[in-house]
């Protein structure tokens, strides 16, 4: 009987450590926190002719224009005072197409070009690919725009950072 109570107890022992074991594996296991969502955005800030806060009253529609078309990033935006914008991460240059219509129907078409450099993200071999950038120049025609800025060159993560200053003329 004596042999099998120890028998018993290596066993449970051998148990005990293979447990303790596999904790301390799971334990040693890294989490890394990839993002959800890991497009960035341009901030957009609207500003008035004073360099205060303004809100647009007109609708605005954005359209991304690529090779292969046109694709709608902001919708009948109204009331705005600011608005974000995805970044593209396969080409030098983004072009937008601002649609503005005041409240009796006038609107006026402004294109405008966002020069950038795209820079490569590593979180982890976990994580998907990302690219932050570097703003490099701004452009447009100036139908209903009278003036854009950059603001902050760096888009990254951080939703909260103005990129462009943004100047509606008061009037189309």
């Amino acid at each position: 009987m004596r042999a099998e109570e120890v028998k018993d107890m290596v066993m449970k022992m051998a148990g005990l450590a293979l447990g303790a074991l596999l904790l301390i594996l799971l334990a040693a296991c890294s989490s890394i926190d990839c993002p959800i969502q890991n497009t960035v955005y341009t901030v957009y800030k609207l500003r008035g002719a004073d360099g205060g806060e303004a809100k647009l009253a007109d609708t605005l529609h954005v359209l991304g224009r690529t090779a292969k078309g046109d694709t709608v990033l902001l919708n009948r935006g109204v009331g705005l005072a600011s608005f974000n914008l995805p970044v593209s991460y396969s080409h030098e240059e983004d072009t937008l197409v601002f649609l503005r219509t005041d409240t009796v129907g006038r609107r006026a078409i402004d294109t405008v070009w966002v020069q950038k450099k795209d820079i490569p993200h590593f979180e982890s071999v976990d994580c998907s690919a990302a690219f932050f950038h570097e703003l490099t120049g701004v452009r447009c025609t100036h139908r209903g725009i009278d003036s854009i800025v950059i603001n902050n060159r760096n888009v990254n993560y951080d939703p909260t950072t103005e990129h462009f200053h943004i100047y509606f003329k008061t009037a189309l």
